[in-house]
């Protein structure tokens, strides 16, 4: 009496993560999901479920692929199921970083993680995002290859942004040049 209880719907995958090819997934395995502009990343640790830091709209369903949620400046470390988190989204698994650093040993990996569940913590997309956090879990050591990929690119577009600039001066200058001879 007073509220309704509604009966719960039954969970049903979502399309593209029923057809994912099959990766046979291990405790302490790195987890990348490719959203809209950006990849998010969880630590996976056994029988379905993953830990990842997740900022405000880094929930479950409707949020989950907002790029909106790297404008958050905190974040909660969650374990969930990895076809929550995946949503509607590709993932795969990515342990790229094996050949520069040794992983930690799994079950130091795994109960450091889950000592986390719950945390809030900073969140900076350049210095404390989910890749950093999942990758100083394994690793001990955060790391990023996005935020790298990043400065790389805006470099390469900032030597573009001169060379046109300086290319457009110098045609400049010549036409009045031209104009004053």
């Amino acid at each position: 009496p007073g509220s309704l209880l509604l009966p719960r719907r039954p969970y049903t995958p979502s399309l593209t993560f029923l057809l994912q090819p099959q990766q046979e997934l291990k405790p302490g395995d790195l987890i990348e999901i490719f959203r809209l502009g950006y990849e998010h990343w969880a630590l996976y640790i056994g029988d379905g479920y993953v830990i990842h830091l997740a900022p405000p709209s880094e929930y479950p369903g409707a949020g989950s692929s907002s790029i909106f949620s790297v404008l958050s400046n905190s974040a909660e470390v969650k374990r969930e199921l990895l076809e929550d988190v995946v949503g509607g989204c590709c993932y795969r698994v990515n342990n790229s970083l094996d050949h520069e650093y040794q992983p930690r040993p799994v079950e130091v990996i795994i109960s450091s993680a889950k000592e986390m569940v719950g945390q809030k913590m900073k969140y900076s997309v350049v210095s404390r995002n989910c890749e950093h956090f999942v990758t100083q879990l394994r690793y001990g050591k955060p790391h990023c290859k996005q935020v790298e990929k990043a400065k790389v690119e805006v470099g390469v577009a900032m030597a573009l942004v001169t060379l046109v600039i300086g290319v457009f001066s110098f045609v400049i200058r010549r036409n009045q040049r031209k104009a004053t001879a």
